[in-house]
């Protein structure tokens, strides 16, 4: 038997410690040959990328962190002394956020054939601080079985997934954690407007099974049988470590499509290698890289895309009103800070009332105060605890994201105890509301 003497499990647990540190904090490099990059793809997705890189070039040495994209937002901002070179990801929103935060440089345009817009969606940034390198869709994936097991038809469209048949069938991601959730939660708000928005939002919440830790989890969640239905991107359908599911993905008739992007940090020590980076991304060998199997996304390069691209006169959710990338970065914590307190954490009880208020309304009351009341209840159930203008005339404080790291300024910790004390009192009145109503019968599940 081999004894380990103390010392030295006090040096493979400080080694342990420090390999750790190694993995999830990108290392600022400062020599000609080598690049760091943060990202919020996996190593399924990087890795293919990193080695025909480093082929091609020997001479670098690529690091990556892998981060959601929240956390390598937060990251960035709040560690400028560690800046690594190249910012990797797709929720545009994100970048226009750090664009805002002056944490991008310049990035010069690379020829490639794409439109300048899909479906209403920029593919680069306007003003030229961070391009688009692949491009993916928005839609639902679901479980033919488990639809069969609890005799769900399959959904179709957006609006499908607010029907009251669906409730405690649904998953999805916090917009918190996940910049693809975030930015189809700012995708309806700009779409049907704010109230419109969070109502339809509210409506999703009452339908919602569970909120998986991150964006992976909507696809494993409905491949496990948690859920039936899952909101997410094209990418992200199948699960990371199942091969053997029934998903299956849709694109709804009035689809979203966005780009998947990259940017060069403001702190970037290694700019020519950065570049390159971006060179390669956009070259027709790391273009085709994006078409191998478990990455499986559209380029932007023209001659690789034939077939791919939704036709220019499809419908999409965008057609009518083209997202506004600042107005989603200048309320990017506004719009997390609501859709935590009022969908997320008050999801069962958000679930229930609405149960209440689609059984109530079914049994058809004639009573004119009964149908009164009713109405008051949807009312409040579909008002966020903001209105557009209280909204708009906030403070930048108040509605740019909020570092979680750094101490909260006493305005911002009143202000969102304020949006907490709002949900609460308007759920409350509801629980009244609805109370004062007589159901036709003894039946009380909705009490659960």
């Amino acid at each position: 038997m081999v004894k380990i003497s103390t010392v030295n499990i006090l040096n493979m647990l400080v080694f342990f410690a420090f390999s750790m540190v190694l993995s999830v904090v990108p290392v600022r490099s400062s020599e000609q040959g080598e690049l760091s990059i943060i990202t919020s793809y996996p190593p399924s997705f990087f890795e293919p990328f990193r080695l025909a890189f480093e082929k091609q070039y020997p001479e670098v040495r690529v690091s990556i962190a892998q981060r959601n994209t929240a956390s390598a937002n937060r990251f960035i901002m709040e560690k400028p002394d560690i800046t690594p070179d190249v910012f990797w990801a797709s929720a545009a929103d994100a970048f226009e956020l750090l664009k805002r935060k002056n944490a991008l440089r310049p990035i010069r345009s690379r020829p490639t054939g794409a439109p300048q817009y899909v479906l209403g969606y920029p593919v680069n940034d306007p003003e030229g601080y961070y391009l688009g390198f692949a491009l993916s869709g928005y839609g639902i994936v679901y479980s033919p079985s488990y639809l069969l097991q609890h005799n769900l038809p399959i959904p179709r469209n957006w609006d499908d997934l607010l029907k009251p048949v669906y409730s405690g069938h649904i998953g999805i991601t916090s917009p918190s954690r996940s910049g693809t959730t975030h930015l189809i939660v700012e995708v309806f708000l700009q779409t049907y407007g704010w109230d419109k928005g969070w109502a339809m939002l509210s409506k999703l919440g009452g339908n919602l099974s569970t909120v998986t830790a991150r964006s992976f989890g909507v696809a494993s969640g409905v491949a496990q049988k948690r859920f039936g239905i899952g909101i997410t991107i094209d990418f992200l359908a199948q699960p990371l470590d199942d091969a053997h599911t029934d998903n299956v993905f849709i694109m709804p008739p009035d689809a979203i499509y966005t780009p998947a992007n990259i940017a060069i940090l403001r702190g970037a020590k290694n700019i020519t290698n950065a570049e390159r980076f971006v060179d390669f991304l956009l070259s027709e060998q790391g273009q085709k890289i994006l078409r191998y199997p478990g990455i499986n996304r559209i380029p932007v390069l023209s001659k690789l895309n034939k077939d791919l691209l939704p036709a220019p006169d499809r419908r999409g959710l965008m057609n009518t009103a083209e997202f506004d990338p600042h107005l989603s970065a200048e309320r990017y914590g506004l719009v997390n800070l609501i859709f935590d307190n009022f969908i997320i954490r008050r999801r069962a009880t958000l679930g229930r009332l609405w149960r209440k208020v689609n059984e109530l309304e079914a049994a058809k009351f004639e009573n004119t105060e009964t149908l009164s009341t009713l109405v008051r209840a949807r009312q409040l159930l579909s008002t966020p605890p903001l209105s557009a203008h209280e909204a708009n005339i906030l403070s930048e404080d108040l509605k740019t994201e909020w570092p979680r790291s750094v101490a909260r300024t006493a305005e911002q910790e009143q202000f969102s105890g304020e949006i907490r004390r709002i949900v609460e009192h308007n759920l409350a009145m509801i629980e009244t509301l609805l109370s004062s109503v007589s159901p036709v019968t003894n039946d009380k599940r909705w009490y659960r």
